[in-house]
């Protein structure tokens, strides 16, 4: 009897079709339109396998799609182990294995935890054969199925088409990158005693860390005559070699790999070059012998000339904790909390601005001497690496230009990072701030994430994120790696909103609690950044004539399960006059006098302010329109009066009642 035939499986929200592949038709990649196909691994060969038995078969080789800065990040895991085992779960099915149902898992690093991604095994292919990345040896499949694993986490294929290797390796390991800047290393060493010091004091530590992490790099303007190399395009650095040359000198050699797949360097270390005639002819023969398709040998000097940017993942060890690049020293201590610069309450701006006292502040606890990396890691606006991606100029607290590739970075701002050391937890701010930082951020970047390292004391400090221009919107994530032990914790400003679920202060309020709901071509009207925004439900809230503004907490809270949550914010308008029961057409285009924004995935969202007495209008919103569900909006208000107590001794405070208003949408 025949067995039954295996159904595969088929993703339905990363399916075969051009919406993966595609999300504004706006590269290269779009001539291809008409003729990719999609194919299963043993449908493109007849033995697949997922990695190679030899490490250069799995070589990483770049395809039609421009993701050289992705696939020199996936290199990453062929030197650790623990990485690859992190990003690809052990357990995976073989296709010739019964288990095979044509389904693959992998773990990507998103904004502070590792999410599961699962896809299906069908690849894009033009002419039967693999059109995007692919290994050296074309039956070996891990690199293709985690290109789509990626793809799928940026929403298509062509949002990968240009990005940066250092947040490639921050999703892929969790960990941190550095990129260092040759021409501004350059410009520092033309100051210095030795010309050329610092250039070559990088190349020298590359040497130290060529086997314990990934350093890849890049080429963002060729100079003349070195075309080949491409333009805004990033390599690996394979090897290095210190020679002792025939004069006795001492060469160091990079080995360069391009992810095109062929040698695109015509330098004197070329093959039959004429830079092997200064060693010894065993080290040529050595050399040479061991160079891999795509790899090619330049000297330092000729590194140092023809690179703009080094990337270097920080090593990270079998136990899973960073390593310094500086000192070796394992950064064992780990700690990590979310933020946001909320426009008019915590989005204070640069040092340059008065508001900056307003930027969301830690305490960072040091308890004994320690190395110290602190980072800020935007989360974009949008889920689009290709837009987050290529070089952006640094922006100093005097503003500079930027770079001409700085339109594809709009997902992200300009920020940066302080830290003040502080005798007490009780200090003045001011006094404070007006001091010099132990640490900072040398400028203000346009980087997904932008972090310092320092040496500190036991003690305690403050740390200050911000971004360069005031007002601007964005949420992060503080993340602290440390050789000692460290603690951070938040500090909760005294205008700021309670935590979701936090019990009022003290005294006596009056709740009401009004029902709504989002519906599709009706009230969802979607987030300000939208035309429809006004047919949102607007709840009337009234503040009540007193000696000063009345202390008010709106809450905003969803109908759902937690894992299903839409991103929700708040907005209230003041309406102008007497009136208030119905908002005026005009009023939503009002700037509002109280925003919880940005929307956030979360069943809760309050805001607790002061507000002057008179009418308001409360707007609850999704971030997208047409995204539907039912809500619960919450206001309290203070009554500010004295507190009237029984006459027994142990008389309780009086509380005013509750009551629950339902209002249809």
């Amino acid at each position: 009897m025949r067995a039954p035939v295996r159904e595969l499986f088929r993703d339905a929200d990363f399916p075969a079709s051009d919406s993966s592949l595609f999300s504004s038709f706006s590269t290269p990649l779009a001539q291809f339109r008409e003729d990719i196909t999609w194919r299963r691994p043993q449908e493109i060969c007849a033995t697949p396998r997922l990695f190679a038995d030899n490490p250069q078969e799995g070589q990483v080789k770049q395809g039609l799609l421009g993701d050289c800065w992705f696939l020199c990040a996936c290199a990453a895991l062929q030197k650790s182990r623990h990485l690859l085992d992190q990003v690809f779960p052990p357990g995976q099915p073989s296709w010739h294995d019964h288990t095979y149902r044509g389904s693959f898992t992998c773990r990507v690093w998103q904004f502070g935890r590792w999410v599961e991604v699962t896809i299906d095994d069908r690849l894009p292919c033009l002419a039967g054969r693999l059109c995007f990345s692919r290994c050296q040896r074309e039956d070996v499949f891990w690199l293709p199925l985690l290109e789509k694993v990626y793809a799928k986490v940026y929403g298509s294929y062509e949002h990968l088409w240009a990005g940066q290797v250092a947040d490639a390796l921050v999703d892929l390991t969790g960990g941190l990158a550095e990129r260092w800047s040759l021409r501004d290393l350059a410009r520092a060493s033309s100051q210095q005693d030795r010309p050329g010091g610092s250039e070559h004091r990088t190349c020298r530590r590359l040497l130290s860390l060529k086997d314990r992490c990934l350093i890849s790099c890049s080429v963002l303007s060729p100079r003349a005559g070195a075309r080949e190399l491409g333009e805004f395009h990033a390599f690996i650095v394979s090897d290095l070699r210190e020679l002792q040359g025939r004069a006795g000198q001492s060469i160091l050699l990079l080995c360069i790999q391009n992810p095109w797949g062929r040698r695109c360097w015509q330098g004197p270390w070329r093959e039959g070059g004429e830079g092997w005639s200064r060693v010894d002819p065993a080290d040529e023969s050595e050399l040479l012998s061991q160079l891999q398709e795509g790899e090619f040998w330049v000297e330092e000097e000729e590194f140092l000339q023809e690179f703009d940017e080094v990337t270097v993942g920080f090593p990270i060890t079998e136990a899973g904790h960073l390593q310094s690049l500086y000192s070796g020293k394992a950064l064992c201590h780990t700690q990590e909390l979310p933020g946001a610069w909320v426009k008019g309450q915590s989005a204070g701006g640069c040092r340059n601005n008065s508001g900056f006292p307003s930027n969301p502040k830690f305490w960072l606890r040091v308890s004994e001497p320690s190395e110290v990396f602190a980072a800020v890691l935007q989360r974009p606006r949008v889920c689009a690496a290709g837009q987050a991606g290529r070089a952006r100029a640094p922006v100093g607290d005097r503003l500079a230009s930027r770079s001409p590739a700085s339109f594809l970075g709009e997902d992200y701002q300009a920020v940066g990072l302080h830290i003040w050391k502080v005798e007490k937890r009780r200090v003045s701010l001011p006094r404070v701030l007006s001091t010099p930082p132990v640490a900072g951020t040398v400028c203000h970047a346009y980087d997904r994430e932008v972090h310092l390292r320092c040496e500190l004391t036991p003690g305690y400090y403050l740390a200050v994120p911000s971004t360069f221009l005031k007002d601007v919107p964005a949420q992060f994530l503080l993340r602290v790696f440390s050789s000692g032990r460290v603690s951070l914790s938040a500090i909760k400003s005294a205008a700021g909103s309670p935590a979701p679920g936090e019990a009022l202060p003290a005294g006596e309020w009056e709740t009401v609690q009004l029902r709504g709901s989002w519906r599709t071509g009706q009230t969802a009207g979607g987030s300000r950044n939208f035309a429809s925004y006004p047919s949102n439900p607007c709840f009337p809230l009234s503040v009540p004539e007193g000696p000063g503004p009345r202390c008010v907490r709106v809450t905003l809270r969803q109908h759902c399960q937690d894992t299903q949550c839409h991103p929700i914010g708040f907005h209230v308008f003041q309406v102008p006059g007497a009136g208030g029961s119905q908002a005026a057409p005009g009023l939503l285009l009002q700037e509002p006098v109280l925003s919880c924004v940005p929307h956030r995935y979360a069943q809760e969202v309050s805001r607790l302010c002061r507000l002057p007495a008179g009418a308001y209008q409360v707007v609850p919103s999704t971030y997208l329109p047409d995204t539907e569900g039912a809500f619960t909006v919450t206001i309290a208000t203070r009554i500010d009066r004295r507190s009237i107590h029984s006459q027994e001794r142990l008389g309780q405070l009086l509380q005013e009642a509750s009551f629950m208003a339902v209002r249809k949408t």
